[in-house]
């Protein structure tokens, strides 16, 4: 028997204001969106209610974060609630233990089944080419702590942010605690190498899908904001590592999948990776010896 479920990625586009509000309307009309079109789990993309602020240094930067209380959050969650669709909320966390990067993981009744916040916090260095603005996320986010899985409606799910997808081992602890669904909140631009960028870009969903058997639902953002020009190419893979539905790379838009959880069990039956790893072999990875 098949256990199906229509899940979706919203690809917002780029933000001008650095008012988290004026993202609000936008992300409603995609719930309204996702609702029409049957979505019961919707993630948005990494940072998507402000600009992609770490790529500059400001010393003012307190007011990109909001606490998980917050009415920003609230009137989001609410239109979620309304239409009985889990959401994957991702967003600028204030806490009394740090500033995190982060997503909130509500039910479809709208409780807040928990949060995951970004572990992999990436630095690069910028360049004198047309867009090479660098990035300098630690400056701004203090790393997450734990890979959690979430029960969602009966459904076992994960979220990795950005830069945490390009590492195999998170993404294998999350399959390993039972996750089903890993869902990708992105905030991924060309930088100022789009010929590479672009066909690196699938690489790492796919693979993570694949290596663990799992479904892969990933959101980023599109559009230029000044000379970061995003990616956009939100995608939903399967658990053989195929791409079922992929967005474009010039406009915001929601891409919508159905998917049936039972191919998680199936697909790890016919490639048993499962049944021949030698994690007896692997002790390096947890030494770093």
């Amino acid at each position: 028997m098949s256990k199906k479920l229509v899940v979706g990625s919203a690809q917002t586009g780029p933000v001008a204001s650095d008012d988290m509000t004026s993202m609000v309307p936008v992300a409603i009309s995609m719930i309204e969106q996702a609702a029409e079109r049957g979505v019961k789990m919707l993630t948005f993309c990494e940072l998507f209610m402000s600009p992609f602020f770490p790529n500059k240094l400001i010393e003012q930067f307190d007011h990109f974060f909001v606490r998980s209380d917050s009415p920003v959050l609230a009137e989001i969650r609410a239109a979620a609630k309304k239409h009985e669709m889990a959401l994957i909320l991702p967003y600028g966390e204030k806490a009394d233990t740090g500033m995190y990067n982060s997503a909130m993981v509500c039910d479809s009744k709208g409780k807040v089944v928990g949060t995951y916040r970004k572990t992999h916090i990436p630095a690069y260095f910028p360049n004198e080419k047309a867009g090479g603005t660098g990035s300098f996320e630690k400056f701004y986010f203090t790393p997450g702590n734990d890979l959690p899985v979430f029960d969602v409606d009966g459904v076992r799910i994960g979220v990795q942010i950005c830069n945490d997808r390009l590492y195999p081992e998170p993404s294998r602890v999350l399959a390993m605690r039972g996750a089903e669904i890993i869902f990708m909140p992105i905030c991924y631009s060309v930088y100022s190498d789009p010929e590479h960028r672009n066909a690196m870009w699938p690489l790492a969903m796919r693979s993570r899908a694949l290596e663990n058997g799992v479904y892969v639902v990933a959101s980023n953002k599109v559009g230029a904001e000044g000379v970061r020009e995003h990616l956009g190419r939100s995608m939903i893979v399967d658990p053989r590592g195929t791409i079922l539905n992929e967005a474009s790379n010039s406009t915001a838009e929601l891409i919508v999948q159905e998917i049936d959880i039972d191919n998680v069990s199936a697909q790890r039956k016919k490639f048993p990776w499962w049944r021949d790893r030698r994690p007896d072999l692997y002790g390096i990875l947890s030494s770093g010896e």
